[in-house]
């Protein structure tokens, strides 16, 4: 299923939205620009790897610990090819706006990298021997998309379905919509939990990062006033 958009209109301009999305592709465009060798390095850096989190924890040193706990933020904005960036930016656009409309500005940046972390976290408990760099947006939007179906479920979102060769637009309560998508990503992340599940060099999906984000998105985003402005309306 694909989001096109949603019937759920905002009062603020989404300008964190916005700016993550232009982020996120101009450094899609900068590893482009690398050879394949270097593009290895750049994820190995700046993805979060499970295996090296695990060894700087082991060592008690924060010198050692804090660069891979920075990785949990900057593996947020690497991807792994064009469909991994699109997809991302897809969600992002059709469901951010709303939720930045609802936290504001300042709040929604927090709430958006404090999801991608925990969701990265979530995905190295289940994984922390692996050698393969996470990497992708998806955590924090599936934190996002945890927010929405908590404060909006009865909103409308215009999908694409695939039927055979064709494909055919309907609009799908939220509800519906992102509780299969959490309910197909912790399956399959049950499914996975013999192998590395890790987005990026070695196409697979950190389908526990996904099913992670949205539980926290759902947690954190009462926290930091999702249904404030609602209150106050």
């Amino acid at each position: 299923m694909v989001p096109l958009n949603d019937n759920n209109p905002t009062q603020l301009r989404p300008f964190v939205t916005y700016s993550l999305i232009v982020l996120n592709v101009v450094i899609f465009l900068y590893e482009l620009s690398l050879s394949s060798a270097a593009l290895e390095d750049f994820f190995q850096r700046h993805g979060m790897v499970p295996s090296e989190l695990t060894a700087s924890l082991g060592t008690g040193d924060f010198n050692q610990i804090w660069p891979q706990l920075m990785t949990l933020v900057t593996s947020q904005f690497l991807h792994g090819g064009f469909l991994h960036l699109a997809g991302n930016m897809l969600f992002l656009w059709v469901f951010g706006n709303n939720i930045e409309d609802q936290l504001g500005h300042g709040r929604f940046i927090i709430f958006y990298l404090l999801c991608g972390s925990l969701a990265g976290l979530t995905q190295w408990f289940f994984a922390s021997g692996s050698d393969l760099p996470s990497i992708g947006a998806s955590g924090a939007i599936a934190g996002v998309l945890g927010a929405y179906i908590l404060r909006f479920p009865k909103a409308k979102i215009l999908t694409l379905l695939p039927l055979g060769f064709f494909f055919f637009a309907v609009r799908i309560p939220a509800v519906f919509f992102l509780g299969f998508w959490f309910l197909q990503q912790a399956l399959y992340g049950l499914a996975s939990l013999d192998a590395p599940a890790n987005v990026g060099m070695a196409g697979g999906i950190a389908y526990w990062a996904h099913a992670g984000g949205f539980v926290f998105g759902i947690i954190l985003g009462p926290v930091l006033g999702l249904f404030s402005k609602a209150n106050r309306a």
